[in-house]
């Protein structure tokens, strides 16, 4: 069968969703996952958008040996050498550069002609192709640009050394059919084409992005390019999920494959939903939670008979395996260790102790640990950062009653290791307690978003807490855990708070360097 390479984009164009702010620790366990999951390509950052960026593209780059990574950069030098910067320590050193060739992105956006364009094309590939031997080159809003000059560019720029052609549907107006007939067009237009792959990239505007990426597969195209849960800028990009196991059910149809490990998209589904907060709808194909539910008594009775009346995807299919009890009150340390690195996960002997510590005094809580529990607390723990000095939560109590103003008593220790224990009221106990803790740093907090979801089922599930705050200027999201919803929220605003510091501090220290 033909082999279709999935790109995965989640840590580039996914993090560009509003709202989604990952830190270092968080892109690279990400990127591990990715690479479990078994894409051919990881567009880890855009390295030259911010020192950040370009410090996670490097970390990954040096860690991910199983998958290409590839950094973006626009049509100029500065951002092709910083890609270079941060991909140079990987396997495969790959490098994405884009420019725009739609007639409106070329006038208003670059106020460039079309000679101009080409000239700055092809120059940039010639740069690149000095330094990395794969280079993708991708004509931005290539859907809405003249054919003719689609063909003009592409011969250009693979004359100068382009490994990829991406053609992408940047704003998500294409239609299947239209999509498919433009990639059947430059097959047979652009000459070279057979020494080089067509990519495609599509957003979701009109809903058609998952439907365009197979129309493009089935005229031409040998890559796609999508993100994880099909996050993005405005509607989001094709899901990789959903094309990964589209192309695998249907393959007798299609007669491509991708060499997904179809088994690890629930996994990797969930933990980018988790360290992102942008939460799964539950209709969602393939990874919702209601993906294999089945309401309807026509429906149930013949799932019961034979689960292929209705499911044409097996749950096991893409790691929807039941655990319900993974481990117990009693499990030892090397068992714990044993689970940990069977799920994935790789923690150093301190951040062990820690999760070890939480998955004990949660047993002793509850009567099932499940393996949706265990994720949260390793995820927590992986995603940590070790020895800097933040605010920790130690105890809060709430007094609450309907007659009563709701008060808040919280005890935290501070990053300078002194312990403080604050009180304030609020119009209800979520308030009360971020007044409290609002107290804690100079200036205001303003509260963007909060939310609160169970972890698993049953009554003595884990909590899930998200805080989207505004503090100093800048905006920060923090999650955090806990069996009671009021402690997780404490710890959240907590975590919002530390990632603001990190960052603050980060932002100093690089005013210093320059």
């Amino acid at each position: 069968m033909r082999k279709i390479d999935i790109f995965d984009t989640t840590l580039r164009d996914g993090e560009q969703s509003a709202g989604i702010n990952l830190n270092t620790a968080e892109k690279l366990e990400i990127a591990k996952q990715i690479e479990r999951l078994g894409v051919t390509i990881i567009e880890a950052g855009f390295p030259a958008s911010s020192p950040g960026d370009l410090e996670a593209v490097s970390l990954i780059a040096k860690t991910v040996k199983n998958s290409i990574v590839t950094g973006l950069a626009r049509a100029v030098k500065g951002d092709i050498d910083a890609v270079w910067e941060a991909i140079k320590h990987a396997e495969q050193p790959h490098v994405h550069t884009f420019i725009a060739t739609s007639p409106i992105h070329m006038e208003y956006k670059l106020k460039k002609n079309p000679d101009e364009v080409v000239e700055q094309a092809v120059a940039a590939v010639k740069y690149a192709k000095e330094k990395f031997s794969l280079v993708e080159f991708s004509a931005e809003d290539a859907f809405r640009s003249d054919k003719e000059f689609l063909v003009r560019i592409c011969q250009e720029v693979i004359k100068a050394g382009a490994t990829t052609i991406n053609i992408p549907d940047t704003v998500g107006y294409a239609s299947p059919e239209e999509y498919g007939a433009l990639f059947r067009y430059l097959r047979e237009n652009v000459i070279g084409s057979e020494n080089i792959k067509f990519s495609a990239h599509c957003h979701d505007d009109l809903g058609m992005a998952v439907a365009n990426s197979i129309a493009a597969v089935q005229n031409g195209a040998d890559q796609v390019e999508c993100t994880i849960n099909g996050i993005g800028e405005r509607a989001g990009n094709a899901a990789l999920e959903e094309i990964g196991v589209a192309l695998h059910i249907r393959k007798d149809f299609y007669g491509v494959e991708t060499g997904l490990n179809l088994k690890e998209i629930k996994r990797t589904s969930q933990l980018v939903s988790r360290l992102t907060n942008v939460v799964i709808q539950p209709n969602k194909a393939v990874v919702g939670k209601n993906a294999f539910a089945h309401e309807s008594g026509i429906h149930q009775d013949g799932v019961l008979k034979n689960p292929e009346t209705y499911e044409i995807i097996s749950p096991a299919l893409v790691g929807e395996d039941e655990v319900p009890l993974v481990l117990g009150k009693h499990s030892g340390r090397a068992a714990f260790r044993d689970r940990a690195e069977t799920m994935g996960f790789q923690l150093s002997d301190e951040k062990l102790n820690k999760a070890f510590a939480e998955f004990k005094k949660l047993a002793d809580r509850k009567k099932e640990v499940t393996e949706e529990d265990l994720t949260t607390i390793l995820t927590e723990q992986q995603v940590s950062i070790e020895n800097v000095p933040l605010f920790e939560l130690k105890s809060v109590q709430v007094q609450y009653g309907t007659e009563n103003i709701p008060t808040a008593t919280a005890s935290v220790v501070t990053p300078e290791g002194e312990v403080k224990t604050l009180a304030a009221t609020g119009s209800g106990s979520v308030e009360a307690i971020f007044n409290t803790l609002e107290q804690l740093v100079n200036g205001t907090v303003n509260i963007l978003d909060y939310r609160v979801k169970s972890v698993g089922k049953g009554r003595d599930a884990l909590g899930e807490a998200v805080v989207n705050l505004k503090y100093n200027g800048f905006t920060s999201t923090g999650r955090d855990s806990a069996q009671d919803v009021l402690e997780a929220s404490a710890k959240a605003y907590l975590n919002a708070i530390n990632r603001q510091l990190i960052q603050q501090r980060v932002r100093e220290e690089q005013a210093v360097m320059n």
